[in-house]
């Protein structure tokens, strides 16, 4: 594998949610550690406050993760973080920098080839967030429960010799709601982008990684680090695509070392 397999100008990760059991930081520590960028974008839900509240839990592995983001910015990679709902805290300091970090409300972002995207975590464009905050915090707990479900679940998988496979993930897109209500976030997430006069919208919140077009707008989700292990890389030429490191790291274990990122059709400007 060469070097300029996993070299990129930018790169957008969110919904890491440090601080929960369903946080799969080994495998983001992996990414970090193979990829080469100049900029990073922390795009909401790094930290999972909302389970901080309720109970501590912090191994090594995500105290290792924020290491690891700290020194790549004192290295002089550019950091920016966009604060999410769950870590909403954060968007108190907004316009200050911690350990050369910058925390923004939101971003423009210029790709190479001059193309421009807002950087949202989005979730001010998810209705039950704006209108029923409570049912936010039911559908929270409910999540967790399924997440833990998941983790019983891959533990027998591996045991029988499979990879990781998200239970949550498959349930989520066979519900009928789960999926209008996702139609319904890239909609509005994709109205903003056109209301701002930019070319597409880098967001997260719902994990679901995707790149689709609404008309004029180019929608990009970059996932989660819970259940699909996703980014979005920006290449030296500013094409955008979707990285899948679950994939990748399985194919690293199976046959290395000559393997390259799950990659998303390319997009033309």
């Amino acid at each position: 594998m060469s070097q300029g397999e996993h070299r990129y100008r930018t790169v957008f990760i969110s919904d890491i949610h440090l601080g929960t059991k369903g946080c799969q930081a080994e495998l983001l520590l992996d990414f970090i550690r193979t990829a080469e960028f100049d900029t990073l974008y922390l795009v909401g839900d790094i930290i999972d406050g909302w389970k901080l509240r309720n109970g501590w839990y912090w191994p090594q592995a995500h105290n290792d993760v924020v290491q690891k983001i700290l020194r790549l910015a004192r290295k002089g990679v550019k950091v920016i973080y966009v604060p999410g709902n769950h870590d909403e805290a954060a968007r108190d300091f907004i316009g200050h920098r911690f350990g050369d970090v910058l925390v923004a409300r939101d971003a423009i972002h210029e790709t190479a080839d001059g193309r421009r995207f807002l950087v949202t975590h989005g979730d001010e464009f998810d209705g039950v967030l704006r209108h029923a905050r409570w049912l936010a915090f039911v559908g929270d707990w409910s999540y967790r429960t399924l997440l833990s479900m998941n983790t019983v679940f891959n533990r027998l998988r591996r045991r029988m010799g499979f990879g990781y496979w998200s239970l949550s993930a498959y349930l989520k897109l066979r519900v009928k709601n789960a999926v209008q209500f996702i139609e319904n976030y890239e909609e509005a997430v994709a109205e903003e982008a056109r209301r701002r006069g930019v070319d597409g919208v880098i967001c997260g919140h719902i994990h679901k990684a995707e790149i689709r077009r609404f008309d004029d707008i180019l929608y990009i989700n970059d996932g989660d680090w819970v259940e699909s292990c996703t980014a979005v890389a920006e290449r030296e030429d500013g094409e955008l695509v979707l990285l899948d490191w679950s994939r990748e790291h399985r194919r690293r274990r199976s046959s290395p070392p000559a393997l390259v990122p799950e990659a998303a059709p390319r997009y033309a400007a």
